[in-house]
């Protein structure tokens, strides 16, 4: 029989060595990250594994968060492209963000059209923000504003609206 001291050793340090493998830990962790916000699969898995969890243990428990309905991939990139639209983002620049966190491309493109995002308008309020109202006398201010709305993700026929359709 152990002492008191000895037991409390003994789950102080299985406690640190296994905390790491414990199918319970990782889905703790995983449910405290979807606390504070959404997170796709792959991008959840990425982050409990660079914390320390081993790789097999977090992809049981991530995809069994999935099966309860915890995690979706769905719900993720639908809130992610509202977000991003809300900072003035176009569609290209939300696809490539979406496409790095290991989002499907049906799945983007089911939330890019979800969104039903009004783009050309979008563009234009973005450009007025930055650069107001009027537009460039010169073809180097035009271009650079173009440039400008390029790098925030909107295609060429949303950039051409920008600037009035011309």
């Amino acid at each position: 029989m152990q002492t008191l001291h000895e037991e409390i050793g003994d789950l102080l340090s299985d406690e640190g060595d296994d905390r790491f493998s414990s199918p319970l830990e990782a889905r703790k962790k995983a449910m405290d990250f979807l606390a504070r916000r959404e997170y796709g699969q792959a991008e959840l898995i990425k982050k409990l594994s660079d914390k320390g969890y081993k790789r097999d243990i977090v992809e049981h428990a991530v995809h069994q968060l999935t099966d309860e309905g915890l995690q979706c991939d769905d719900r993720f990139a639908e809130a992610f492209v509202q977000s991003r639209i809300n900072q003035g983002k176009g569609p290209v620049r939300i696809r490539l963000d979406l496409g790095q966190r290991g989002i499907p491309d049906a799945t983007i493109e089911l939330a890019i059209e979800a969104a039903r995002a009004d783009w050309h308008g979008l563009a234009e309020a973005v450009r007025q923000r930055k650069f107001g109202t009027e537009y460039p006398k010169d073809f180097k201010g035009k271009a650079r504003q173009m440039r400008f709305l390029q790098y925030r993700g909107f295609e060429q026929d949303h950039v051409q609206a920008a600037f009035g359709g011309e």
